[in-house]
């Protein structure tokens, strides 16, 4: 979603669901895969908006309507050994269930808060940057201690890239000790799922419930946590705002960015929609 369908303020356009409804309308089926969570999709789309199945947290779920065809999580020695290490590190933490308000403990709160003051970065994305902002001020739900085990991601996140780096080496360290999976969608964040699981996996299992071949399937992506789809799929298209390591991975690049309908332009024009 971000930098894809989203533009840089965190929303996906009208356009963008016309676009989508007119592919879902001609038989085309579409598919949702997010580095998000699932509960965070809702407040981001259009009303109405529909798609035929999502992945999110990176492949640790996937579903279609209300059933779901992958749920992991992750263990939870694993989940404590991490918190305690990234407060050590003085690492901006975010948690997330399965279901429910992302998490954070209370006595980690002034670092969270110490990596979003002003002014920002000019490194670090404005859609990174003001959701970051958000879940201080709304989304992340502050407890004294983990109270249930069934969570699904980590998202980390620096102001410096320095701080970050230091702290994907502490995790690649931490990897000898437990088998995990390491995600990252900007030069700021990483991000944590279980062993062997991506947006790749996830949509694999989609498309056998629908009974789709990879080589059928056309993605469209931005970042690097899009590399294991891209992987599989039949057709991959690059966004203009992706960077160049990401464009060399893939078929074709759009012209336009996320905050140009970037994605809406390219499947009219893919699919030769003239309603828009």
């Amino acid at each position: 979603m971000d930098g894809t369908i989203l533009n840089h303020y965190n929303q996906v356009t009208q356009n963008t669901k016309q676009v989508i409804d007119d592919l879902r309308d001609m038989g085309i089926l579409v598919f949702i895969a997010t580095g998000r969570s699932f509960g965070e999709i809702a407040p981001l789309v259009p009303a109405g908006f529909k798609v035929d199945g999502i992945i999110s947290s990176n492949g640790m779920m996937a579903q279609i309507d209300d059933d779901i065809l992958i749920k992991h999580t992750l263990p939870i020695d694993l989940v404590k050994m991490i918190i305690d290490k990234a407060r050590e590190n003085k690492v901006y933490y975010e948690l997330f269930p399965i279901e429910g308000d992302r998490i954070s403990l209370k006595e980690d709160k002034a670092i969270l808060e110490a990596e979003i003051l002003e002014p920002k970065p000019d490194s670090v994305g404005i859609n990174e940057w003001l959701s970051r902002k958000e879940a201080i001020e709304k989304e992340i739900k502050w407890e004294d201690a983990l109270e249930i085990d069934n969570f699904s991601k980590f998202y980390f996140f620096s102001r410096s890239k320095e701080h970050i780096n230091e702290w994907k080496n502490e995790l690649e360290q931490l990897k000898k000790e437990i088998d995990f999976t390491t995600s990252i969608s900007s030069e700021h964040n990483v991000e944590v799922m279980v062993a062997n699981v991506n947006k790749g996996t996830g949509i694999k299992r989609i498309l056998e419930e629908f009974g789709i071949s990879e080589e059928e399937t056309l993605v469209i992506g931005d970042s690097n946590n899009d590399l294991p789809m891209f992987k599989i799929a039949g057709y991959s298209v690059a966004m203009q705002n992706a960077s160049d390591q990401i464009k060399q991975a893939v078929d074709e690049v759009t012209e336009f960015s996320c905050d140009e309908d970037g994605v809406c332009r390219y499947l009219k024009n893919k699919f030769q929609i003239s309603n828009i």
